[in-house]
């Protein structure tokens, strides 16, 4: 079982930063793959972006490349999404999920969810 908690979301400027944080509880958290997913109201969820557990490789949303980065520091059993040059259209409700053992983007293939932190970029 993992159990997974985001912290971190806001009300920010465009252009502005935030970073997000999910902490795991667990003892096999570093066997996961993690990622970030979003939905915004009367969309579905999407994929943000993901790390695998095995050699830190990622991947992300075509949308959020060169403005956010994923990683995770497995001591702490935490993962970070840093959100850099933040744009309305990135306003959602952000989850963590994880999923054995690597990177995928249908958020049905992850197995643990956390509960979510709003993200609100003002124009």
């Amino acid at each position: 079982q993992v159990q997974l908690v985001e912290s971190g979301g806001g009300l920010v400027q465009a252009g502005g930063s935030l970073r997000l944080s999910c902490a795991a509880s667990g003892r096999t958290f570093s066997r996961y793959a993690m990622g970030w997913f979003r939905q915004a109201p009367g969309k579905e969820r999407e994929f943000v972006a993901a790390i695998s557990w095995s050699d830190n490789s990622t991947r992300y949303a075509d949308s959020v490349k060169g403005r956010f980065t994923i990683s995770r520091d497995n001591a702490l059993n935490t993962v970070f999404l840093q959100m850099n040059n933040l744009k309305p259209e990135d306003t959602a409700v952000y989850y963590c999920a994880a999923a054995p053992p690597s990177i995928r983007i249908i958020p049905i293939t992850y197995d643990y969810w956390g509960q979510g932190t709003q993200v609100t970029v003002s124009s």
